[in-house]
């Protein structure tokens, strides 16, 4: 099969390379996915470069998301998921038959993963929907349902307008939250309110606060992009008690103010998506399918690259492009 891969970390254009590979097959309890299309994370390009690398042997095919048809099935899975179109989340790592020495990711005409893992994509929901899943969405799902549902409550989302962002705006307002979308710019105000923010903000503008103040007098739960930038706002309107989870990660750590966190107290919470437990993110994709087939999610604005682009693709998302980074496959 063609794929992309690497077998070193370092610059895209230096070490990932578009060729012929074995195509994987299926052991017990997992599917192989035809994929038409892969999604590039942040997290991606940091495996990738090196920032955030996992020791591997062999290479690696990155990505963790996309979207496709089942096409053979391993030992203990039911024969009828034989052409079901499906999202992923988290194909990589994990090799097929489980082995160790190689990641299989997206970013190939086969993949193969846990059958949990390949969800049935509605009828109704884009192939670009489906592939802007896995990790922003089930980021977002998690940063919300932690700790409980946020129906009826207050929700910052910081950030609204980038891929977690996005999804947990719709998400929350799905679940019955009323969502404040802090941006930076007049650009990604229109998309979070395309995305269904009740307020949208820009931080940076000296009456944030009020404005925030002015429909809620207080948010309950912040999901958080930017910890050490964003945090004096978020504690000014955090309520006593309050939850801040933070999903990302700056380059240098961030000063804590213990003694406004403990006046406050403050629930500081970090997600990686990666340590959740499985059974706790096939639940967030069995939420998150039902969300999608009640039409609260949408695609992220596409940036669409080929798959021998891929190296162009990467670079996309270092560079900070506002929206999704697809690979077709096909």
């Amino acid at each position: 099969m063609r794929a992309a891969f690497y077998d070193r970390t370092g610059p895209a254009r230096e070490v990932l390379t578009v060729g012929g590979i074995d195509t994987p097959e299926p052991g017990p309890g997992q599917v192989r996915v035809r994929v038409r299309v892969s999604a590039v994370n942040p997290t991606d390009v940091k495996t990738r470069d090196g920032t955030t690398a996992r020791p591997f042997d062999g290479v690696r095919v990155p990505h963790q998301d996309g979207v496709g048809d089942i096409d053979a099935v391993g030992d203990g899975v039911d024969a009828g998921r034989v052409g079901q179109r499906v999202w992923l989340w988290l194909a990589s790592p994990g090799g097929p038959g489980g082995a160790p020495v190689a990641e299989w990711g997206t970013a190939a005409e086969y993949c193969v993963v846990p059958e949990a893992q390949a969800v049935p994509l509605p009828g109704s929901a884009p192939d670009d929907l489906g592939a802007c899943l896995g990790v922003p969405a089930m980021t977002a799902y998690h940063c919300l349902f932690t700790g409980g549902s946020p129906h009826g409550t207050n929700v910052l989302v910081a950030g609204g307008a980038g891929a977690v962002g996005h999804y947990a705006v719709e998400i929350g307002g799905w679940a019955g939250a009323t969502v404040v979308a802090t941006v930076s710019g007049p650009e990604k105000a229109e998309l979070a309110k395309r995305a269904g923010a009740d307020l949208v903000v820009n931080y940076r503008e000296p009456d944030a606060e009020q404005r925030i103040r002015a429909l809620v007098p207080h948010v309950d739960r912040v999901v958080e992009v930017a910890l050490g930038a964003n945090l004096d706002l978020d504690l000014a309107l955090l309520r006593n008690g309050g939850t801040i989870v933070t999903y990302a990660a700056a380059p240098q750590d961030p000063t804590v103010p213990v003694r406004r966190l403990m006046t406050a107290n403050a629930v500081l919470r970090f997600v990686l998506l990666y340590g959740v437990p499985r059974e706790d993110l096939a639940a967030a994709a069995r939420e998150l399918t039902i969300a999608v087939s009640e039409g609260a999610l949408s695609p992220l604005p596409v940036h669409r690259f080929t798959l021998d682009d891929i190296a162009a693709a990467h670079e996309a998302v270092e560079s900070g492009t506002t929206g999704k980074v697809l690979v077709d496959i096909g």
